[in-house]
């Protein structure tokens, strides 16, 4: 028996693929020699999806566009930043701490374009603007060419002698990453490298990682592919599979070729009846078992319109059968095709099933191992797997093939996705305001909040107090990004004893992306719908969308917590502010101060998407230890006097509970009385009670001295910190 042996293989690719190409050719050589399995295989999605730091991890050689986790290969110590804040007065400090690293990750063993996106844990870190979510100093991408430097922060940390170009492997280097959003670890990475301008061809994958010596024409186009292993094989071992290619040899080298039109007919005249002067039999045929074809195939790959995550599409086939099949293809496709190509798999392994062994006269050495032909009358079409010359007659063995290319309809789904929005991070927007206290308890000390705020992809900001020399102080980060806006229009004065259902409050927020939700009493009654507007707190019962970012809100509790003094001072375009604590941060308490009266605060503000600090500056009132103003102001007759009545409030409490006071909230009780006539102050008195006697002799007097007709009596509360508010009643004397 003499075999064709086809000497230009065994030395033409050389290395591991060259030793094992032997005497056949052919789809069942092919994974049977050629691809046969090893030890150690190329690479799989779970791989590329995964960041490694091992030594001897493999890099894939990267084409078209691709998802990849990458390998750390160099990387410095967690930087830690040590800050204080708080401690004034008696209280105790914070001492918090603050983590980056630098660290580099290759990505690809061969040249890349670009970096588009980046994922950490899953989450945007870098959009398609290149703009990113986290801070870091620098971030230099190393396109992995021949003339490749060294990288200036390696080179710095190692000694330039002692660091590697790292030519031909592209790699990144994050430079100061911040690492609190991760927990003060080096995040789990994914990159959009993009390694080629568009999609690639599958030959141009077999000649690039063959080093030119193999080749394939015609073959598709796939959006992106990632090779690995330990060799040429491992690394085209995916497409092989995937695509059903198969090895063949021609005038131009070794080229892999799929499934396609019959190159030839092998009629009844090739074949031979005749062997060394023997009767044989020309053709025999022969066919596998129905239960030896998985049931079910199913294909893993990764899917551009899911940002390039992994896919997969499972295909079924009526009939008996238990196992199934799986395709592991690192490559970018889209559902339709990755199903169409499970389908043409699942197809060629049924039709595999059936096989033939021709003998031929000499006529059919000019059909090439690999080759298409249709036989005769026998349906469909054949791959020749082997050609051999034995006892004077050509054998040829062949496999059936699917034929017409009978594929599933088009629109196979590529599944859902929970996409984070790539939005720029875009400006920041800082608001100060000194407010009442917000909690339950007595205020020691004023409280002064800080709202930050900016567009959908606004993350955060870094706060500083500024002195009035321009030295910054740091006090840590802003809250998360607060509901915030500004009013349409100048809100009218309005009830604060009742609820005010004949205003309503326009209010433009920040971004299309923030919401404002009606609430029942039971949620007013727990804190929610708390909004400043101006130096106005107010709680709002409905809240409508109007439009793009605007809402109308109504059923409005106005004046709380004591503001019901700035019910009548709204201006157009105030500030709105939803009250969320967890949104805001109190500057004075992180910088340990508990801020005057009357002195002015200077913050600054600097996020992600910031050209220049954004700087607001306040004058503390302290509000929060300013008391009420009384209420219920009584007049009533007293032996030819008047006596004057009310009812005190408490900084201590904003609710009754079971009809009782509310507590005092001040070292002692004590009220100031004044008595105007316009802006001339008539008489001024002190009591420790609620109440003052606005006695005969007095008004005689008052008379006697020009203040005769109306005046208003003006009745403030004095507090440990501040005198409060003014509540009035005019009378006539």
């Amino acid at each position: 028996m003499a075999t064709v042996v086809l000497t230009a293989v065994g030395t033409a690719i050389g290395g591991p693929i060259g030793g094992a190409i032997g005497a056949l050719i052919g789809s069942g050589f092919d994974h049977g020699v050629l691809f046969r399995p090893k030890g150690r295989e190329g690479a799989r999605l779970a791989d590329l999806q995964i960041q490694t730091s091992r030594y001897g991890t493999q890099v894939p050689r990267l084409f078209g566009t691709m998802r990849v986790a990458g390998t750390v290969i160099w990387a410095t110590d967690l930087r830690e930043v040590k800050s204080k804040s708080g401690g004034g007065k008696g209280r105790p400090s914070l001492t918090s701490y603050s983590y980056s690293a630098s660290f580099a990750v290759a990505l690809s063993a061969r040249a890349i374009r670009s970096i588009g996106r980046i994922w950490a844990d899953g989450n945007l870190l870098r959009g398609a603007a290149g703009d990113f979510k986290t801070e870091l100093s620098a971030f230099r991408v190393h396109s992995g060419d021949e003339n490749q430097a060294v990288d200036p922060l390696i080179a710095a940390a190692e000694g330039e002698a002692l660091t590697p170009a790292h030519r031909g492997i592209a790699y990144v280097l994050f430079e100061d990453l911040a690492l609190g959003d991760y927990g003060n670890r080096i995040p789990s990475l994914t990159f959009e490298v993009e390694a080629d301008a568009g999609a690639v061809s599958i030959g141009a994958i077999l000649a690039d990682v063959s080093g030119g010596k193999l080749g394939g024409a015609g073959l598709t186009e796939i959006g992106g592919y990632a090779a690995g292993g330990a060799d040429v094989r491992d690394a085209i071992v995916p497409l092989v599979d995937a695509y059903g290619l198969a090895l063949e040899t021609g005038e131009d080298g070794l080229r892999l070729s799929a499934t396609g039109l019959a190159s030839a007919d092998v009629g009844v005249g090739m074949l031979a009846a005749r062997a060394n002067g023997r009767i044989v039999d020309p053709i025999e045929r022969s066919g596998g078992a129905a239960d030896a074809v998985p049931m079910a195939l199913s294909l893993r790959y990764h899917d551009a319109a899911r940002d390039y995550q992994a896919g997969m599409q499972r295909v079924t086939r009526p009939g008996v059968g238990r196992t199934e099949a799986g395709i592991e293809l690192p490559a970018v496709l889209d559902a339709d095709a990755a199903r169409g190509l499970a389908t043409e798999r699942l197809q060629a392994n049924w039709a595999g099933r059936a096989t033939m062994t021709l003998r031929c006269g000499w006529s059919a050495l000019m059909l090439k191992p690999g080759a298409i032909v249709r036989v005769g009358d026998a349906p469909g079409l054949w791959r020749i797997e082997e050609r051999e010359w034995e006892a004077m007659v050509v054998r040829l063995s062949l496999r059936r093939v699917p034929g017409g290319g009978g594929v599933l309809p088009a629109g196979a789904s590529p599944g859902a996705i929970v996409r984070q929005p790539d939005v720029p991070h875009g400006p920041t927007t800082l608001l100060l305001a000194d407010v009442p206290q917000l909690k339950d308890g007595v205020a020691s000390a004023p409280l002064l909040i800080a709202a930050a705020s900016g567009g959908p992809g606004w993350r955060s900001a870094a706060l500083f107090v500024m002195s009035d020399g321009g030295e910054a102080t740091p006090i840590g980060r802003s809250a998360p990004r607060a509901v915030m806006g500004v009013v349409d229009a100048a809100l009218p004065s309005g009830s604060i004893m009742m609820v005010d259902r004949e205003n309503m409050l326009v209010v433009r927020l920040l971004a299309d992306d923030m919401d404002l939700l009606s609430s029942d009493e039971a949620g007013l009654a727990q804190g929610r719908n708390f909004c400043l507007v101006g130096r106005e707190l107010i709680q709002f019962e409905q809240a409508v969308r109007t439009g793009i970012a605007t809402y109308r809100l109504s059923g409005l509790r106005r004046g709380l917590r004591g503001t019901d003094w700035a019910v009548e001072a709204h201006e157009a375009a105030e500030t709105f502010l939803l009250i969320d604590e967890d949104r805001l941060v109190e500057p004075l308490a992180a910088l340990g101060g508990a801020g005057e009266a009357g002195a002015s605060l200077r913050l600054s503000a600097i996020g992600l998407g910031d050209v220049e600090p954004i700087e607001a500056t306040i004058t503390i009132s302290g509000a929060a230890l300013i008391p009420p103003s009384p209420v219920h102001l009584t007049v009533q007759d007293a032996g030819g006097g008047l006596a004057i009545g009310w009812v005190r409030r408490s900084r201590g409490g904003w609710r009754w509970s079971n009809g009782g006071d509310v507590p005092l909230g001040e070292e002692s009780e004590r009220y100031e009385v004044r008595v105007l006539d316009g802006d001339a102050l008539v008489r001024r008195a002190e009591t420790t009670v609620p109440g003052w006697r606005y006695d005969a002799a007095m008004i005689a007097a008052d008379n006697a001295a020009g203040h005769g007709g109306g005046v208003v009596v003006e009745v403030r509360q004095v507090g440990s910190a501040a005198t409060g508010h003014a509540g009035r009643v005019a009378i006539s004397i």
